[in-house]
């Protein structure tokens, strides 16, 4: 065949630059369902994967292409090995009629059943569409590449509908995506790098490793300002503290961003990290941060995946716009996660754990394995100078303006002294041990090292 003849929309072109040396085998020889389902290795570890044939009908799947797709679940399911989806695909075959639809559900109920048991990843690499787009928001990682497009209904049919004017990149492609539905985890900035954060998922989830005890500590408190009102980006602590080896992937990373989810690998084991970042909104707790984190605690837990928090956080984002939102119930999905977690679980408080958010940051009360603490930490129901604030308002209120200042300092030191901090905390149980921002790393590999491996019975509902 000429390279002029060569459709790179051809499913198996796609899935030869996904496995290992380009090769696989057919799962069932392929026909112009629209559909094919192959075995192969990613880094060395099996899986089934399966991909929509964009060059028939735009990809559009029918009843036959649809049992291509449970065929792969099973098999996927019978060797509990990773399943990748490799989405183009224009939604249901009008040809089938109700028929599709009918497959759609099955293939539906397939990925469902299989949640939480296999790690199921998907790559959007075109438009895709109706039924199409629910296959990869039912997965547990969605890899969006520039040419991919996920929406419900197509820009003709909201314009006929609604009469809104908009085309298919702006209707779900990666802008649409990458700050306001929180559907897609990665937003690749070129297809080959969208295939190469599948296999580095692929292999993270696949092959965990074993945690090994012995890794080099380094001083983590460069990463860290010392002043607890700096402002700064949590990603360099989270990158100095996972091995470098390997690479990190963050999930999620513009949605919600005062929130960080990353998949890494700590003294060459699988871990996932779950961390506040006060570069934005201060690192404070908000509606969308613990759904976010939520999903990802559970997508860990379900995998058996051990967890990593780095917990430096001032409370939870007040406002009517946030409770509108439904801050109580989507930050109640973070507690429930962790509550549930049976994964080994560490938190390590680096600068601040106010309130309601130093508990739901996993804390020693929600089950967590261990937490830390640095030395300056502070772990308190508010800030020392907001304390003060609400205790003595009275006193500040009849003191000159020029000397409020200096009596809010004075009187959140002496506060500071009376709650007990993080003394109070560990003094409590409520955390297990102060450790040197030095000695970080290898208590964390350690602990981790020592509990028993252990894993979620639950399915990853997307939440």
């Amino acid at each position: 065949m000429s390279p002029e003849a060569i459709d790179p929309r051809d499913p198996e072109i796609r899935i030869a630059r996904l496995v290992d040396d380009g090769k696989f085998e057919f799962l069932i020889p392929r026909t112009n369902c629209g559909m094919i389902a192959v075995t192969g290795l990613i880094k060395g570890n099996k899986v089934v994967i399966f991909a929509s044939d964009a060059t028939i009908k735009s990809g559009a799947l029918g009843v036959d292409g649809s049992k291509v797709i449970v065929t792969a679940y099973k098999a996927a399911m019978g060797a509990q090995v990773p399943i990748i989806g490799i989405w183009h695909s224009g939604g249901a075959r009008l040809s089938d009629g109700v028929a599709s639809l009918d497959a759609f559900g099955e293939v539906f109920q397939s990925m469902i059943s299989a949640s939480g048991r296999i790690p199921q990843l998907s790559l959007v690499l075109g438009p895709t569409a109706g039924g199409g787009a629910y296959g990869p928001a039912l997965t547990d990682v969605v890899v969006l590449a520039p040419e991919g497009r996920i929406f419900v209904t197509g820009p003709d049919v909201v314009k006929s509908v609604t009469g809104e004017d908009i085309d298919m990149a702006g209707l779900g492609g990666p802008e649409a995506h990458k700050k306001n539905s929180g559907l897609a985890h990665i937003i690749a900035a070129s297809e080959q790098e969208a295939f190469d954060d599948i296999r580095d998922l692929t292999a993270l989830f696949a092959n965990h490793g074993f945690m090994s005890p012995d890794v080099n500590d380094i001083d983590l408190a460069n990463f860290v300002p010392e002043s607890k009102v700096r402002t700064y980006e949590v990603r360099p602590l989270i990158d100095a503290l996972l091995d470098k080896e390997t690479e990190s992937i963050e999930l999620l990373s513009v949605w919600a961003p005062n929130m960080m989810t990353i998949i890494g690998r700590l003294g060459g084991a699988t871990v996932g990290v779950v961390a506040n970042n006060p570069a934005h909104l201060a690192g404070v707790l908000d509606a969308a941060a613990g759904e976010k984190a939520a999903r990802f605690v559970r997508t860990c837990d379900a995998f058996g995946i051990p967890l990593i928090v780095i917990a430096d956080v001032q409370g939870f984002l007040p406002g009517a716009g946030q409770e509108w939102e439904g801050a109580v119930r989507r930050g109640a999905k973070l507690l429930h996660a962790f509550g549930e977690a049976v994964v080994p679980r560490v938190t390590l408080i680096t600068r601040r754990a106010y309130g309601g958010a130093f508990v739901a940051m996993n804390s020693k009360a929600l089950g967590a394995t261990r937490v830390f603490a640095w030395p300056q930490a502070e772990v308190s129901v508010m800030g020392a100078i907001a304390a003060v604030r609400v205790l003595h308002r009275r006193i500040l209120a009849d003191i000159p303006a020029e000397q409020r200042e200096s009596m809010e300092l004075e009187l959140a030191a002496e506060h500071e002294k009376i709650s007990g901090g993080v003394s109070k905390a560990v003094e409590i149980g409520a955390v297990d041990e102060i450790v040197e921002p030095s000695c970080t790393r290898s208590a964390l590999a350690k602990t981790i090292a020592d509990s028993p491996h252990r894993r979620g019975s639950h399915g990853n509902i997307p939440l």
